[in-house]
């Protein structure tokens, strides 16, 4: 049975790359010094229906401490009294800016319509997005965002926590959360981008343009966000941000079936990523797969038994030890403790995610 073994110590070889090679990119990373810049950026939030998230968090956009922008709340097709509230709003913020989508049959749901108006309102070419229902970490996440572009930095990748509760499914969530954000940061570092997150993202409206905008994903529901940044980010021209001041934070979930609806949503985008991107991220999760089907196997033979605890004792000491340290940087450490709880729970919802997708897929952006 040495044939068990010796593919569990492949497997574990594999994830010593991504966990020592590649995510301790973040481990190590230092935020730079930059000078300030203080060029006018422009803040494009999309909602549909966020009435009560615009009332709690719209002031904490409007009063950053940041000496020329504009904030650009797209509403796209509300019924729920945001027009009106907007329209209020704007009487006695000069700097708020409210465009308004008429409901249209070709592009119904289309968040990446919504925005594609929204951007093209913008007045300035530093655009920075942000979700209704988030709050800025501090009244300089706008400030520490822009600070980061420049003549060569297209794109800022930034972080967007959620806050925190004692709950199983919001420790999940803020886990899955945390390996998302360690690894698109640390291939970032690594010079591979693929993704960023929209609550939290800055890039240049000529990058968009240049790029055509969402033209070649406008059909798919999903990935606002991760296409663009798939397709336009480079080694160059990004840069990620992990200043504690840059964070985006919002309140999660509360029901599993939100969640994982969310999560179904999400996962949609990841066939239209790069070849290269999709195999790195495959080659990951599979091995992940790998690991606890031929850790079960092995321990269910007992055989050299020795050597296979060696193996899995060598495995977690480097996926901790990895996952400690990166996920210290971006001020989540306190998961580090569960992470050998938490981890077969998610590969199981993200393998129960997948086989749902291949049955139905979800359509609408709200």
């Amino acid at each position: 049975m040495s044939v068990l073994w010796i593919a569990l110590a492949i497997v574990v070889a594999v994830q010593f790359f991504y966990f020592v090679l590649v995510f301790t990119k973040l481990a190590y990373h230092k935020v730079p010094k930059v000078a300030t810049n203080n060029q006018a950026a422009s803040v494009i939030i999309c909602c549909k229906n966020e009435l009560a998230n615009l009332k709690t968090n719209l002031d904490l956009f409007l009063t950053q401490d940041y000496p020329n922008f504009e904030v650009v709340v797209i509403n796209d097709c509300s019924t729920d009294g945001t027009k009106e509230y907007l329209e209020e709003k704007v009487i006695n913020h000069k700097q708020l800016k409210v465009v308004t989508v008429e409901p249209n049959e070709t592009f119904w749901s289309n968040k990446k319509y919504a925005l594609t108006l929204g951007i093209k309102a913008a007045k300035n070419d530093l655009l920075l997005f942000a979700d209704a229902d988030c709050q800025p970490a501090s009244n300089q996440w706008l400030k520490s965002m822009v600070n980061l572009l420049s003549d060569k930095k297209d794109i800022v990748l930034g972080y967007s926590p959620y806050l925190p509760n004692k709950s199983l499914l919001n420790y999940l969530i803020r886990f899955e959360t945390v390996m998302s954000a360690i690894q698109y940061f640390s291939w970032a570092l690594f010079s591979k981008p693929y993704m960023g997150v929209g609550r939290n993202l800055a890039y240049k409206k000529s990058l968009f343009f240049k790029n055509n905008g969402f033209i070649n994903h406008i059909k798919v529901r999903s990935g606002d966000d991760d296409l663009f940044i798939n397709e336009t980010a480079n080694k160059n021209n990004t840069q990620i941000n992990i200043n504690p001041e840059s964070y985006m934070q919002s309140i999660p979930k509360t029901t599993w079936k939100d969640w994982i609806y969310q999560k179904r949503r999400h996962i949609t985008t990841a066939k239209y990523y790069k070849w290269s991107d999709k195999l790195k991220l495959g080659l990951f999760y599979v091995s992940q797969v790998l690991f606890f089907i031929l850790l079960i196997l092995n321990l269910l033979l007992f055989d050299n038994i020795i050597i296979v605890a060696s193996i899995i004792v060598f495995r977690y000491l480097f996926v901790l030890l990895s996952f400690g340290f990166a996920s210290h940087k971006i001020q989540e450490a306190k998961l580090t403790w569960m992470y050998v709880f938490l981890e077969p729970i998610l590969i199981i919802i993200q393998f129960h995610i997948f086989v749902r997708n291949l049955i139905s897929k979800p359509t609408l952006w709200k």
